[in-house]
């Protein structure tokens, strides 16, 4: 089974403002071809899909997609998302609960916001290939929006564990036994540097000890390496994917990858990493640039003990996992 994992996809602002131009499968670019051989694939929607609701006072930035561009979700094959971000209350809660049911009618899942706190921290499951897979979706931005009563995200401090961070383990214990491949996907940290912070490899760790198959981590605007723990990767910054942003020329926002998961029944065995840059608001195969990025992809990651090779006749990166 292929599973593709995609960092933050940004539909807001100028992406918006394009897609009511272009067809629904313009911010794809030519990476759909990659998409679309995997099985399933999984994006941290980095904004509301909503028609209303007022910008939350006090925050600089604000990303709402019109209601109509699930369709982009949808024509790109996206299964699951991630919800648990610091954009998905950007409009408040009115226009936070458009949200599920759009993504509902075109069969997307999501995991790691909902209507209360319960919602929030259900996880999302998906029969696919003969699997099923689980999907846990949390963040330690915006704690003014942790769900309880009311709308919000599945919030879980990382820098200072709590009881909210036991709460997770178990959770994670709890559903890694009614599914076959469990991904916990981390929206975590601050927006620069491809360090790795020593709390989210405590985390991560811990996560995969409580049964997590993959750590999937995304919300720094750059991607940070990969480290294989227990046989298990962990994918510490996904990066941007689709956005509007503003590059800043050295750390390349603007780089990232399709990071495409090879399992074996329910045990990964092979991580593939398709170079990605992002140009006029459409995610692209990097090109001429793919061996560059890679190669800054396999030192961060070298760092963290990993090996890994360039493929050149796939133009991939490929770090080998192993087995049990």
């Amino acid at each position: 089974m292929l599973i593709a994992l995609l960092g933050d996809v940004m539909l807001g602002r100028l992406v918006n403002d394009r897609l009511d131009d272009v067809r629904a499968e313009y911010p794809w670019g030519d990476t759909l071809p990659v998409l679309r051989h995997a099985d399933v694939r999984i994006a941290n929607l980095e904004c509301v899909l909503a028609a209303g609701g007022e910008p939350e006072p006090g925050k600089v930035f604000h990303f709402r997609s019109e209601p109509k561009n699930v369709e982009s979700l949808r024509c790109a094959g996206i299964d699951l998302v991630s919800l648990a971000n610091n954009h998905v209350l950007d409009y408040g809660p009115n226009a936070f609960r458009e949200m599920p049911p759009l993504l509902d009618a075109a069969g997307i899942l999501h995991a790691g916001a909902g209507m209360d706190e319960e919602a929030a921290r259900q996880p999302a499951v998906l029969r696919a290939a003969g699997t099923t897979i689980g999907l846990i979706a949390f963040t330690d931005n915006e704690p003014g929006w942790e769900a309880d009563q009311k709308p919000g995200v599945y919030y879980v401090p990382v820098a200072a564990p709590d009881r909210r961070t036991e709460e997770l383990l178990d959770r994670v214990r709890r559903t890694r036994s009614r599914t076959g491949l469990l991904i916990v996907s981390a929206h975590w940290g601050a927006n620069w540097g491809s360090a790795v912070p020593r709390e989210h490899r405590t985390l991560a760790h811990a996560l995969v000890e409580a049964g997590a198959d993959v750590v999937y981590g995304h919300s720094p605007h750059v991607f940070r390496g990969v480290e294989l723990y227990r046989n298990r990767p962990i994918l510490y910054s996904a990066g941007d994917f689709v956005d509007d942003y503003a590059v800043d020329p050295v750390e390349r926002n603007d780089q990232s990858f399709i990071f495409q998961l090879d399992t074996e029944g329910t045990t990964p065995r092979a991580l593939r990493l398709h170079p990605t840059l992002i140009r006029d608001f459409q995610a692209r195969l990097a090109g001429a640039a793919s061996a560059d990025i890679a190669h800054r992809m396999q030192g961060l990651s070298a760092h963290l003990g990993t090996r890994s090779s360039w493929r050149e006749d796939e133009g991939c990166l490929e770090i080998p996992v192993g087995g049990e």
